[in-house]
This record gives C-alpha cells, structure tokens and sequence, in this order.
C-alpha cells in the first residue's frame, strides 16, 4: 500500500471496453518535490464513480497498489487507486473509500489491442 497527496490535475471519462471492463484514470500533480511530478491512477470497475465527488485542481490523498503484468514481451505498470478523500479531510470527516474485491483484472488480448498505450 502507497499513499500520495498532491493536487488533481485531469479527471478523466470512464473508457469501456467490448468485453464490459471499464476503467477511469486521473492525475495528480505532487508539490512535496523540488520538481512536481504528473502521477496517474486508475479506478476500474464499479468504482468509477467515485471520482465524481472530486474536481480539478481540489488537494487529495491517494491510497494505491501497484499493479504490474506482461504482454507479449513487454512490462505495464499502473497505480491502482482505492481510496481518495480530500487533503483537508479531518479524522470525524467520512473518507470515501473503496476496498478492491476480487482478483485483480488481467487484461485480455481485445483490451489491450484498444487501448491507448503511448509507447
């Protein structure tokens, strides 16, 4: 488990694929660094929605695992997000987290030849 706190800088649309896998990705802008850095998380699933509470430039702390697999020769990595909740969030202040359930999504060949890898 990784946590990182830093400013929203892209919500993006829910993307779904044909075999009804959805995911949705955002930024987040750090400002603990010398040099800020752009660092992108996925919500998948069901758990989409939940980005729908928060908006651009808002502080929050991100709660994530980091997810790696191989596909036909090559390495893939994301930052799998399951919590987020404002920055400002005091302890008596509800959180919204999202506990992952299940066996973590393995991609299939349709999936991966759709998406928008840019390497």
């Amino acid at each position: 488990m990784f946590e990182l706190k830093g400013k929203i800088a892209v919500i993006n649309d829910t993307q779904s694929f044909p075999s009804g896998f959805t995911k949705r990705e955002f930024v987040i802008t750090t400002a603990d660094d010398k040099y800020p850095q752009d660092i992108k998380f996925e919500v998948v699933k069901d758990k989409c929605s939940i980005l729908d509470n928060f908006s651009k430039d808002q502080e929050v702390n991100v709660s994530f695992n980091i997810r790696g697999n191989e596909y036909n020769g090559k390495y893939y990595v994301n930052l799998s997000c399951w919590k987020i909740q404002p920055a400002n969030a005091s302890a008596g202040q509800a959180a919204t987290p999202f506990e992952e359930s299940g066996p973590s999504f393995e991609p299939s060949s349709a999936d991966l030849a759709n998406d928008d890898i840019p390497f």
